[in-house]
């Protein structure tokens, strides 16, 4: 079990950070990255489409013989994460959530903003979980669906961008915030220009970084660590688009071959 390979999906390109942070932090570890572009966002989705989604993918890459998946979806880790774990008992799930919340107990902060998508968002599921560790923080929190599109088209380091990224923080609910929760794996890709924007004063939590961490101790918990230097990396898109392979490779930061699997086609 411990050279079968770690399940990663999306509902599309961000999850694409966090395979990239495990793959340096893991260099052992062989894995398979899904990414759902026929059907995303699914910041936009109803919650049954996202749990029936997520569910799907999750079963295809247990069939697949991974060993453990990770959703690597703010959006399916909020409202889908109970709903796979109730289905697939046979080996390990993780969410983007979990991870970020275990670091955020070590030390809670006065006032933490969370940014992301629209079904993220709705779900309060930061909120829900901070307050139940950190009883004294202030949790609030604001959509942004302009800028997972505005960062998968690559326009993250230009003028339009750059507006549009200080407009939303500059909501008047995120003032006097300690902390930012880049709730979406998008966001690691504009973190920097969210760090000028605050001139590195408060602490912008990226979760790329912290899931890898996360991962690999888990990995070592349960003894399933490969140990042999034979990793072999997987990327399945259910649609595939030019578009999306150029913007892989400002994601992974490297060339990828994609394998088109729709997955529902039978349906």
């Amino acid at each position: 079990m411990s050279k079968d390979p770690i399940g990663i999906f999306d509902s599309g390109i961000g999850g694409l950070t966090i395979a990239h942070a495990l793959k340096t932090k893991l260099q052992n570890e062989s894995f398979i990255y899904f990414g759902d572009t026929k059907h995303l966002p699914y910041g936009e989705k109803s919650e049954e489409a996202i749990k029936d989604y997520s569910l799907k993918i999750a079963k295809f890459l247990e069939k697949r013989r991974c060993k453990a998946i990770i959703i690597a979806c703010n959006s399916a880790s909020s409202v889908a994460f109970k709903y796979i774990t109730k289905h697939i008992k046979s080996i390990p799930i993780y969410n983007v959530i979990d991870p970020i919340i275990d670091v955020i107990s070590k030390d809670c902060s006065r006032k933490i903003g969370v940014i992301g998508t629209k079904a993220t968002i709705k779900s309060n599921i930061y909120q829900k979980k901070i307050s139940e560790i950190c009883k004294q923080t202030e949790v609030v929190s604001l959509e942004t669906p302009l800028l997972a599109p505005m960062i998968e088209e690559g326009f993250f380091n230009q003028e339009i961008s750059i507006a549009i990224i200080k407009n939303y923080l500059k909501n008047k609910c995120l003032k006097d915030i300690d902390s930012l929760i880049l709730a979406c794996t998008h966001y690691p890709l504009i973190k920097k220009e969210i760090t000028r924007f605050y001139n590195s004063k408060i602490k912008v939590i990226d979760s790329a970084e912290i899931i890898s961490n996360y991962i690999m101790k888990e990995l070592k918990d349960l003894n399933i660590m490969n140990k042999t230097n034979s990793c072999n990396h997987h990327f399945i898109i259910s649609n595939y688009t030019k578009s999306f392979e150029k913007s892989a490779f400002i994601f992974f930061k490297e060339n990828i071959k994609l394998e088109e699997i729709d997955i529902w086609k039978s349906n």
